[in-house]
Formats: C-alpha cells, sequence, structure tokens
C-alpha cells in the first residue's frame, strides 16, 4: 500500500519512538500537519515562534534520553531554527530538526520562502540531508536519528521539499542502519586504558576533571565510582554539573572563568589530570600555554577523536564511549590495585583544603536589597536540591551554576557553548514535558526572558507549570560587570530601561505573578511557588536584585586559572601560590 511522504514522515517519528514534536505551522509543512492531525501517537507542541520549538526539542532531549524534534517551515521558518541548531550543536545535543522546502522544480529561483537550509545550516550540524525522492524518507529519517544520537551526538536536519510530502510510495522502515563512512568508536584502546591506570598510581597530585560528554554519555554513576574509589578530588566544567554530586566531598566546584578558586587552582597545579568528556575550552583553561606551564600529565577521554589534544597535547589519548572507557579503567584499577600514593594524597586535600578555606563564593547578605545568590541558595533549599533547573545566559547564569548543588546529570540544563539569550523558558518547557512529574526553575534575567517570552502562551496550551525567577537587576548584567571592569564603568546600553510589568504580563497570559523587593520575602514566596496550592501552575517570580552584584571569582581574558579577580574578602589571596616545597610523599 502507497501513502504520502508526510504520512511517511509521521510513520518514521513513530517508529523511532519519538513522543513529542515542537513546531510550528507553515506552507511548505501543511501536508505533514495534515498526516500529524490524522495519528495520536505523539503529541504535537504549537509554541510561538520557531526558535523556540528547537530550545524546547534541546532541553527535551538533555533531560531525558531520548532524541529531541522540531518541525519548522521553510524560509523564515527554517532561519528562525537557526540559532536553535546552533545552540545544540555547541552542546552536543542529539536532535532531528525537520524543515519544510519548496518544491523540488522551483529550488534555486528564489520561489517565494526559499532558503537554502542545507546551506545554512551546514556549519552548525553533525549532518544534513535534502531529500529529493520520496522513496529515500524512510532512509534518511532512520539515518539522521542514529546520527543524531551515536558518536558525539549532535543536531541532524532533514530538509523535506513539499512535492515530496504529496508523492506517494510504499513505506518500508529499514530495521538497521549501515553508513559505511560513519562509525563511532565504542570501546578505547585497552593498552591506553592500562596507561593511564599506571599515571594515577604515579600522581602525587591527581585531579579529574568531568565535562558534558559525561552527562551526555550517561557516565555519571561512573565518574562517582572513579572518584570514590582513588578519593580523588573532582571538577565539573559548566556543562558537566551533576556528573558528580554537588554535596560530595570530592567535589570542588565548578571550573574557569567563574569558577571556584579551589577548583582553577587544583587543575593548574596538579601533576596528574584525567578528563572526561571535556574539551579544554578557552571558558575552562583560558590560555592553553599559561595553563601548561606547570608540568603535568593528563589522559583525554572522549569520543570525538576531533577534540582530543586540540587545545592542548595530551599524554595519553583514549578516544572511546565515556561509559566504556570508565568501566574498563575501573576495572583496570581495581584488578591491579593501582592508587595514588596515599601519603602523597593526603598532602594533596591538604592543599585543597586549604584552597577551600577562605570559602571564595562568600558574599555579604543584605536586609536591605536581595542578592542574587540568597535566590539560588534558598531556591535549593526549598527545592532540596532536586529540582531541573533551566538558564538563560550572564549573571543568572552563573550564579545558578554556582549556588545550585546539581545532584545529578541532567539536572542542569543551559546553553553553554553558543550561550543563547532566549533559551531558559522554551528550554524548561521541553524539560517539564520530558519530566512531568519534575519540580521545574528556569532560572533568568529581565533581558533574557523578553526574547522569547512569548512561550508563557505555550506554556498555558500545554499545562507545562515551571517556575520562572528573574533576577531583576535593570541591567543586562554581565554587559555592565564586563563594562565596569574593562570600559571605565561607562554602561553603553547596557540599562534596561522602560521595563514591563512582568507580574501583569505573566498573568494577562494565564499564570501568576510576583513581584519581591524585600529580601524577607524570598523564601516564602518560592515556598508558596512550589508549594501544593501552586503546583499545577506556571508562577513568574520578578526578583529585583542588586545592581551592583557581581560574578566573583572570574577570570580576564588572557589571565591563566592562577591569575583570577577575587571577591573583596579575599583580595591580594591569588599572589599566594601553590606551595611547590610541599613534600608529597616518597612514591619510591
Amino acid at each position: 500500500m502507497e501513502i504520502s511522504g508526510a504520512e511517511i514522515v509521521t510513520r518514521c517519528l513513530q517508529e523511532e519512538g519519538v513522543e513529542f514534536v515542537f513546531g510550528y505551522p507553515g506552507g511548505a509543512v501543511l501536508e505533514i500537519y495534515d498526516a500529524i492531525f490524522k495519528q495520536d501517537q505523539f503529541k504535537h507542541v504549537l509554541v510561538r515562534h520557531e526558535q523556540a520549538a528547537v530550545h524546547a526539542a534541546d532541553a527535551y532531549s538533555r533531560s531525558s534520553n531520548k532524541v529531541g524534534v522540531a518541525l519548522v517551515t521553510s524560509g523564515p521558518g527554517a532561519t528562525n531554527a537557526i540559532t536553535g541548531i546552533a545552540t545544540a550543536y555547541m552542546d552536543s545535543i542529539p536532535m532531528v530538526v525537520l524543515s519544510g522546502q519548496v518544491g523540488t522544480p522551483v529550488i534555486g529561483s528564489d520561489a517565494f520562502q526559499e532558503v537554502d537550509m542545507v546551506g545554512c545550516s551546514r556549519p552548525i550540524v553533525k549532518h544534513n540531508f535534502l531529500v529529493k525522492d520520496v522513496r529515500d524518507l524512510a532512509a534518511t529519517f532512520k539515518k539522521a536519528f542514529y546520527i543524531a544520537a551515536t558518536g558525539r551526538p549532535g543536531p541532524v536536519v532533514i530538509d523535506i521539499p513539499k512535492d515530496v510530502t504529496m508523492t506517494k510510495c510504499v513505506f518500508e522502515y529499514p530495521k538497521s542502519v549501515s553508513i559505511r563512512s560513519y562509525n563511532p568508536p565504542t570501546k578505547g584502546h585497552p593498552g591506553q586504558i592500562k596507561k593511564a591506570a599506571q599515571l594515577l598510581s604515579e600522581a602525587k597530585r591527581p585531579f579529574i576533571y568531568v565535562g558534558g560528554g559525561a552527562v551526555q554519555g550517561g557516565a555519571g554513576d561512573l565518574v562517582t565510582e572513579l572518584v570514590k574509589h582513588l578519593n580523588v578530588p573532582c571538577t565539573n566544567t559548566l556543562m558537566g554539573l551533576g556528573a558528580l554530586d554537588g554535596t560530595d566531598p570530592n567535589f570542588v566546584g565548578m571550573l574557569g572563568m567563574h569558577g571556584t578558586y579551589e577548583a582553577n587552582l587544583a587543575m593548574q597545579y596538579c601533576d596528574v589530570l584525567i578528563a572526561i568528556g571535556a574539551r579544554f575550552d578557552d571558558r575552562v583553561i583560558s590560555v592553553p600555554s599559561q595553563f601548561l606551564s606547570n608540568p603535568k600529565k593528563i589522559v583525554h577521554i572522549d569520543v570525538d577523536p576531533s577534540s582530543i589534544a586540540k587545545r592542548v597535547k595530551v599524554d595519553v589519548p583514549i578516544v572511546g564511549d565515556v561509559r566504556h572507557v570508565l568501566t574498563d579503567l575501573i576495572a583496570v584499577l581495581k584488578e591491579t590495585g593501582l592508587k595514588p600514593n596515599p601519603d602523597a594524597l593526603g598532602q594533596w586535600w591538604k592543599q585543597i583544603d586549604e584552597w577551600r578555606k577562605p570559602n571564595c563564593l562568600l558574599y555579604t547578605p543584605s536586609t536591605e536589597v536581595i542578592k542574587p545568590q540568597h535566590v539560588i541558595e534558598t531556591l535549593w533549599k526549598v527545592t532540596n536540591g532536586e529540582a531541573i533547573v533551566t538558564s538563560d545566559v550572564g549573571q543568572h547564569q552563573m550564579w545558578a551554576a554556582q549556588y545550585y548543588k546539581f545532584r545529578r546529570p541532567k539536572q542542569w540544563i543551559n546553553s553553554g557553548g553558543l550561550g543563547t539569550m532566549g533559551f531558559g523558558l522554551p528550554a524548561a518547557m521541553g524539560a517539564q514535558l520530558a519530566n512531568p512529574d519534575a519540580q521545574v526553575a528556569c532560572v533568568t534575567g529581565e533581558g533574557s526572558i523578553q526574547m522569547n517570552i512569548q512561550e508563557l502562551s505555550t506554556c498555558k496550551q500545554y499545562h507545562t507549570p515551571v517556575k520562572v525567577l528573574s533576577l531583576n537587576n535593570r541591567y543586562l548584567g554581565m554587559v555592565r560587570q564586563w563594562q565596569e571592569f574593562f570600559y571605565g564603568t561607562r554602561y553603553s546600553e547596557s540599562y534596561m530601561d522602560a521595563l514591563p510589568d512582568f507580574v501583569k504580563i505573566a498573568e494577562a497570559y494565564g499564570h501568576v505573578g510576583f513581584k519581591v523587593e524585600n529580601p524577607a520575602d524570598v523564601e516564602p514566596v518560592l515556598k508558596e511557588a512550589f508549594g501544593p496550592s501552586l503546583k499545577e501552575r506556571l508562577v513568574f517570580i520578578d526578583f529585583r536584585t542588586d545592581q551592583t552584584e557581581n560574578v566573583f571569582p572570574m577570570i580576564q581574558n588572557g589571565k591563566g586559572l592562577n591569575q583570577m579577580d577575587l571577591p573583596a574578602h579575599m583580595r591580594g589571596m591569588q599572589q599566594v601560590p601553590f606551595d611547590n616545597n610541599r613534600d608529597y610523599g616518597n612514591l619510591a
């Protein structure tokens, strides 16, 4: 029996077990939308902007173990999706984006709403397809989902001309897929894994550095097992938060530009570094030459061979799936009994505890103005550290990363690589739909929230009771901070004048709104928002926060990990470096 290309699209999505498609209709995809109307195996979520569709599909994927799916029309619908695709690409998120296209006879003729989606998306996708023959649709879908989810994950675009959706053929979904030019690695090289174990046994100052690859690879439990088996300190990147419980004593905090004092110094002065699913990017190690100025042996575990030694030279490269590699590494360590020297490790912990002692995240509380750090700490307290937290981009993002102690992987959802304002609210929608029983909080700012605030309408239609916490300091906060530090306090276009009444906006969309100006009201309002009476409602809380607060620690561009700008109570401490004369034990 022959069915239309549009019906084939829906059948392919059903075969892949898709639960939600986030999208917005238009002329080039009306056949697909008509086919969606006739089926009931997956649900369509009508967003109010195509960028939000892709962000929601992205967060649906991040907070689950599934591939997110977005559907947009041709031309402006497709170009509106570009920012969301780039966001997913930078953070290695598995996703399939379906874009409509003008009919094949008029491709290249500047037809109405024609855009070369394959060309536009090529630099920001793992792969893309233009399907010109309806008989290729099913095989293309099978390949797209396979490519998106395997190896280093990423977004895949399928561009479908309208005439292809109208043409009929027999549908048969492939049972398996084989792509000769694409064979992602799984198992790491046994010899390299043994070398890594040997290096760890020789280490005086071992350190484990975990990135988003461990979260995406579902290896949080193995990271924890490795850290606890060796009893070594561990740091997570912004994307890796939750890979190790943020309350674990072996966790020394996030590292990088706004990382903790102890994490950055341990990263700088360790002698053996195990990098797991991380890429040594500029916001983590800043300048490679300064990072390598203190000699260290580096083991780098990554599924993507192009990421290994891309920014820093490594001693033991291990290409493979993070779960397989860590399983094998832990097995070797247990079989051989190899461990760091306990005396040296004890001294290393003493040094780290000295770096921890001043508490670089300490801030001055106030009874007169709301401190943004206090809001995040209270959020953690009220939700028992169990909420899924999404964020937009800026100061509020960094405070959420610093002060919410994430307990598990896939609990923290933010745009790390691209830094996309407008990500937070649609991401919260996607996360809530993927986890209907979870508490979901969106931490945002008065600048970011206005980029996709129309999604409050989507939240109302689909009953997604997320809690939106806007840390409203009436500035583009991170821009203002940089202008204060580096541009002589010339606050060029960073002050947010003529802000709307966010409470009235929330209420206009049918939600609950609060405006909080008194520090004493922070906890009671959060308790009410997350309490039983508002459990099924979206709540928007406009926290009027301190306009002068800055994010510390901070590493300026061009500076090393040991050259941090620190909060007032620690000023000058960056001049007290690691003690090279400390006795780390006799390994002989």
